[in-house]
């Protein structure tokens, strides 16, 4: 008698244990965040980004070497292109998904003309404290201050490009403008270089990458970082019409990219008592970075761009560019921001996402 109750002790004790169990399971899957599914869970797509060979990218290489697309079910292909304005018509055309690129006259006129495409995310932005662009000058130069710029020759790559805007607004502020230099168009950074180099141009625009190759070479010279000059959203993840329109698989990118963005600020950006320091996993993301943009672990490590930690765009600056290109006469028609800039995706990804 005594062995048959213990008998049913034992029954019952096991089913108890396997009805809790069962509740607590669907309880648990009832809670969870539907950015917790399993990659097969989620639909399979591909992904085409494109964008130039630069250290801004990081982000990007970053989510696709720390399995970060992967995670979302995304195969993101990328490809490279040698200019700014051929990433701009790929996207427009839907030839690419993605561009991280940056913002220029080209890509507003093309808005303006009634070609679509988002800006959605940060890739990049002047902050006081951090290099991304300087006006660089030869290491002999006489020229000491942005006043002494009156009747120089200035190299950009081109009208109405970052470094045309950049240029532009420092003198500005300096109570000068461009009429009171010379501007060269030289149609690359390779020539700005050159030309600095032998001294045929007296300053020219330069972002971080490119400036610490002046400084090893010995002949180049920061005369002034734009960021302690101006604000400035410089770059960008743009996004095509077409994926713009799939708004789960434009969802589940920007959540990667999200990941990707926090996790180079915290291995490059972070500062202590106001000084840069390296974070946890600043020597993978140098080897990562050279290993896609094929550059010098010792160029990469002098020109980390800043972003914001969450990929967030500062939005109104990209009506400030705007007014000033049409100013400028740069841009043929009026446009207004609400047509170029689109983060709703953005901010929802975000919203899934743990600080």
């Amino acid at each position: 008698m005594q062995k048959k109750s213990i008998f049913a002790l034992a029954v019952l004790l096991f089913l108890a244990t396997a009805l809790f169990g069962c509740g607590k399971k669907e309880a648990d899957q009832g809670n969870a965040s539907p950015a917790s599914n399993s990659p097969a869970e989620k639909k399979q797509a591909t992904v085409l980004l494109g964008l130039l060979k630069l250290t801004g990218g990081a982000p990007l290489y970053i989510a696709m070497e720390k399995g970060f697309f992967k995670e979302e079910n995304l195969d993101v292909q990328h490809k490279w292109f040698d200019s700014s304005n051929a990433v701009n018509v790929a996207l427009a055309s839907n030839s690419i998904d993605v561009a991280a690129n940056g913002l220029t006259a080209d890509l507003y006129n093309m808005v303006a003309a009634g070609q679509k495409m988002s800006i959605v995310a940060d890739k990049g932005k002047e902050e006081k404290g951090y290099q991304l662009s300087a006006v660089v000058i030869h290491k002999d130069s006489p020229i000491t201050k942005i006043e002494d710029l009156k009747g120089k020759k200035v190299g950009v790559t081109s009208i109405g490009s970052a470094g045309h805007y950049m240029i532009g607004n420092i003198l500005e502020k300096h109570g000068m403008s461009l009429k009171d230099i010379e501007l060269i168009s030289m149609n690359s950074t390779r020539a700005q270089m050159e030309s600095l180099k032998g001294k045929n141009v007296d300053a020219v625009m330069l972002l971080s990458s490119n400036i610490a190759i002046t400084l090893k070479e010995g002949y180049g010279k920061v005369l002034a970082n734009v960021a302690d000059e101006m604000s400035y959203q410089s770059t960008a993840i743009l996004t095509s019409p077409k994926f713009t329109a799939d708004k789960d698989v434009a969802e589940r990118f920007m959540r990667a990219y999200i990941k990707g963005t926090r996790y180079y600020h915290d291995a490059v950006l972070t500062k202590k008592d106001g000084q840069l320091v390296k974070g946890q996993n600043y020597d993978e993301v140098v080897k990562i970075v050279a290993k896609y943009t094929e550059q010098p672990e010792e160029i990469i490590r002098e020109s980390f761009p800043y972003m914001d930690r969450d990929a967030k765009l500062t939005a109104d600056d990209i009506k400030t560019q705007i007014d000033w290109y049409l100013k400028e006469k740069l841009i043929t028609k009026p446009l207004d921001s609400k047509e170029i800039v689109d983060t709703e995706l953005y901010n929802a990804a975000l919203k899934t996402l743990e600080k």
